[in-house]
């Protein structure tokens, strides 16, 4: 059960940072369904992986600075998202920055409201 609202949050996630920032879209809810579902598998698959060569690439300040870093990491999770679905366009990496961190930002106060009432 707890995967599946950590999914609905995600996907609402991406469907609020669509709306609100331009060179980040979805075709439609579902699409946000299926985009968050691949960008989860995608960090649950690659996310740690990346994260330990940034940490080791920067020997050790990555992991001091772990919220930038997975502020970059999951950008680049939705550029890789974006290259594997049609039902993501991001126009450029800046538009990944900001939509990782919209969506971080969503997330996290969506989360906080789903604990609340669950």
């Amino acid at each position: 059960m707890e995967l599946l609202l950590s999914w609905l949050v995600l996907s609402f996630a991406v469907w609020v940072t669509d709306a609100v920032l331009p060179g980040f879209r979805v075709k439609n809810f579902g699409s946000a369904i299926l985009v968050a579902a691949i960008f989860g598998i995608l960090n649950f698959l690659l996310g740690w992986l990346i994260f330990a060569v940034f940490t080791v690439m920067t020997l050790g300040i990555a992991w001091l600075l772990a919220f930038i870093t997975r502020w970059i990491i999951n950008a680049i999770l939705l550029v890789l998202t974006d290259k594997l679905t049609d039902h993501l366009t991001i126009d450029h990496f800046g538009w990944a920055l900001g939509g990782s961190f919209m969506m971080s930002v969503v997330g996290t106060f969506a989360e906080w409201v789903v604990r609340g009432v669950f």
